[in-house]
């Protein structure tokens, strides 16, 4: 495919791609810097473009990774660890919960169940849902990955089997 006709395409698909942002931001000023970020990392990677590939999913696929890390980013900004022996982690933003009674008491029992974990499952269960992998949280609390995995596992288990009932 000719520099021209890349580039022909990519503006062919521009609206659909702001639609696809809208989508994913539900913001129309975050849709149009998700759109111009995904329409440049498009033009800087024309060389890995094969033909052979469909070009609108290979748009589509740009947009949501930007959306993905982008989300994680901020998720990451807005955390505060508190390193005390108590492991306590918060997120600075503001939960949104839904409007009615019955999930504000949902949200509250999965909060009391998961706070009453053991810190030790706790903090690594807290990061990993907050979108770190598990290498990063190995190096936040300064232990072996195969550890985090297992503590994340179990903690997962003693969950399911506590929130049985919310299914």
């Amino acid at each position: 495919m000719s520099q021209i006709d890349f580039k022909k395409n990519l503006l062919e698909i521009q609206d659909e791609l702001l639609r696809y942002a809208l989508k994913l931001t539900c913001n129309r000023e975050e849709a149009n810097d998700l759109l111009q970020e995904t329409t440049l990392k498009a033009l800087d990677n024309e060389a890995r473009y094969s033909e052979d590939t469909n070009f609108k999913g290979w748009a589509y696929t740009i947009m949501y990774n930007i959306f993905i890390n982008n989300y994680r980013k901020n998720a990451r900004e807005q955390l505060i660890v508190d390193n005390t022996d108590q492991y306590y982690i918060t997120n600075s933003v503001h939960d949104v919960e839904g409007d009615n009674t019955e999930s504000s008491y949902d949200m509250k029992e999965i909060r009391r169940i998961v706070n009453s974990l053991e810190s030790e499952y706790r903090a690594p269960f807290s990061l990993h849902i907050l979108g770190y992998k598990y290498k990063e949280i190995a190096e936040k609390l300064n232990m072996p990955i195969g550890t985090v995995k297992s503590r994340i596992y179990f903690t997962r288990q003693k969950l399911q089997a506590e929130l049985k009932d919310f299914r």
